[in-house]
């Protein structure tokens, strides 16, 4: 039967017994991992948020009614034990508090428990839909736990660090007007206006442009932000920005706050050493030389452009390729050249999947001669050119993708990490930052034949560039920048646009007419008639950022209540159906798919 605490008060967590002076009473409280009777003594390890502790039940010194009661005790009963720190005669090295345990003198169960319905223990392989589906039990796993305590330590020292900075912390609402230039928004009607809605934000990124016209200089916040848009390990439907924006600032100045804040972040929490400045790159580079706009600097296997090379020769998928305007490009899996015929199929299989029609390999056998799916095509001298250009060497495994520019990109990127993966090469506590800068600032939407800025309509052209925006939109650069870890975007910002010209024109450019752009940002178009500071920002991912720190492999993992792939909540059964009077409320009715 469940008791109260009757007046008792915790003294310790668990794990901050280790250093008390032994013989001290303590009273500690949390839930049973496991409890072992051996006759006369009864071990019950005793868990909470900071570890595991050893509490000892011997009938001779806690009475009879006690130890009866602690013979009861099974997993995940809740419990209070009054007791004596005492050393331990033999220590458990696998436990921070494995010197210690506590003679028990009282006990009361709180609770008592069901028995779970998977173990509450470090890195259980249970699956995850049952395991999401008892999310408050799956948060008592201490590793599960170390993560939640992980990203709230990050949070906190964010916090710090950019009060010390001269940053205020604002907040911006979260019941805000639809501005549909990204991703969809989630959408809430409003009872007071029938057949109006407010969105959710996808960021504050309006509202901290207006912050930065008030005067309030430098603004951080960390805030909850949503987006209707598929899932992935790395994204959430709902998730939180550590979102900044800072006044009279251009590119380096923002850089400079957020190296320093990452430098902070990584030796207070994991004791890293982030080596600065950090290394940037253009978007250019990136592409160019690991097909992706978020390379993962962590192994090399760079691309290399052959299309000079072979665009003469006798093998027509690299021919024809060119003559549609694309380009051959190659990798080398260094070591790879024995790989087996059916690991390289699957390697083509995979490749597909990113839009290749097929691969082409040369295996580089430990005599120096070729496997190759097109060596027949080709003379000899070509081949060996194509086998320089890849810097390749017996026991290597060069691989080829030929078709236009984005496709061999986005292949090759891909194919580059997917052989990391099979070759060990990407070590968790291995961190590679690196700037990813001079982004285009708009890219072309085959969907809707037009324009669509690639980060966000207020990001300011690289002034160079901005002559080019009528005759060539596609070659004009943005200042705009991403900070990339491993091979992921942890946080992305821009320059933004302060003069109403160029902000007019860029809605032109993305086919927003006067009256569109004056219905869906006039407040900030009226804003900009009133003395605005030059202004810049960037906004990281706090989950994206948690799940590197930690080692996780997904950001579930470091938020305490996720969604699934569909964007339900399997704990809450969300989202579900209401009550037909609250649809009459809102205004609402249903009309059945079609």
């Amino acid at each position: 039967m469940s008791e109260s605490m009757k007046g008792l008060r915790r003294t310790h967590r668990c794990a901050e017994v280790v250093g008390a002076v032994e013989g001290t009473e303590v009273t500690v409280m949390g839930w049973v991992q496991r409890s072992r009777n051996k006759g006369g003594l009864i071990f019950t390890d005793l868990r909470d948020r900071s570890g595991i502790l050893q509490l000892v039940f011997e009938e001779a010194s806690c009475g009879a009614e006690v130890f009866e009661k602690a013979g009861s005790l099974r997993s995940e009963f809740c419990i209070a034990v009054v007791g004596t720190l005492m050393k331990r005669s033999a220590p458990n090295a696998q436990l921070l508090t494995g010197a210690y345990e506590v003679r028990a003198e009282q006990l009361r169960i709180l609770s008592e428990s069901e028995t779970p319905p998977f173990p509450i223990e470090e890195n259980a392989k249970t699956r995850e839909e049952l395991r999401l589906k008892y999310r408050f039990l799956d948060l008592r796993r201490p590793d599960i736990q170390r993560n939640i305590m992980t990203r709230s330590q990050i949070a906190t020292i964010t916090r710090r660090f950019m009060a010390e900075n001269g940053f205020l912390e604002i907040e911006t609402p979260t019941l805000i007007k639809s501005t549909p230039e990204g991703a969809r928004d989630y959408l809430v009607p409003s009872r007071v206006h029938p057949g109006e809605m407010y969105a959710l934000p996808q960021s504050p990124q309006l509202l901290k442009q207006l912050l930065m016209c008030s005067g309030y200089d430098r603004y951080v916040q960390l805030a909850r932000c949503y987006r209707d848009e598929d899932l992935r390990a790395d994204r959430q439907p709902e998730f939180t920005q550590i979102d900044m924006e800072l006044s009279f600032a251009d590119v380096d100045e923002v850089m400079d706050v957020n190296e320093r804040l990452l430098k902070t972040l990584f030796k207070e929490v994991l004791d890293v050493d982030v080596a600065l400045p950090i290394q940037r790159m253009t978007w250019q580079e990136a592409m160019d030389n690991y097909g992706s706009d978020k390379p993962d600097l962590r192994f090399g296997m760079k691309l290399h452009d052959v299309t000079e090379l072979v665009r003469d020769c006798g093998f027509s998928v690299f021919t024809g390729a060119i003559a549609s305007g694309g380009t051959v490009r190659g990798i080398n899996a260094e070591g790879q050249g024995a790989m087996p015929r059916k690991k390289i199929d699957a390697l083509v299989e995979f490749a597909k999947t990113y839009g290749a029609k097929g691969l082409a390999y040369i295996a580089i056998q430990e005599d120096g001669s070729f496997k190759s799916s097109f060596a027949k095509f080709m003379k000899p001298e070509e081949m060996d050119a194509l086998t320089a250009a890849l810097s390749g060497k017996p026991g290597d495994l060069l691989l080829f993708a030929a078709d236009r520019n984005k496709v061999v990109w986005d292949v090759l990127g891909a194919l580059r990490l997917e052989l990391a993966r099979q070759m060990d090469l990407l070590r968790k506590d291995d961190f590679r930052f690196l700037w990813v800068t001079e982004f285009p600032l708009l890219e072309w939407s085959e969907e809707e034949n037009r324009f669509k800025a690639m980060h966000h309509p207020f990001t300011m052209p690289m002034e160079e560039d901005w002559d080019k925006i009528d005759s060539d939109p596609g070659a004009v650069r943005a200042k705009a920048y991403d900070i990339v870890l491993n091979g992921t975007e942890i946080g992305g910002g821009s320059v933004r646009i302060h003069q109403s010209e160029i902000q007019s024109k860029m809605f032109e450019v993305l086919g927003l007419s006067q009256e569109v752009a004056e219905q869906r940002f006039g407040f900030l178009l009226e804003a900009f008639r009133y003395g605005v500071p030059p202004h810049a920002g960037l906004a990281y991912g706090l989950d994206r950022l948690a799940m590197l720190m930690v080692g996780a492999d997904t950001i579930r993992d470091v938020i305490a209540f996720p969604k699934v792939k569909d964007a339900s909540d399997l704990m809450m059964n969300a989202p579900d159906t209401v009550e037909q009077k609250q649809l009459d409320e809102l205004s609402i009715c249903y009309r059945q798919a079609e």
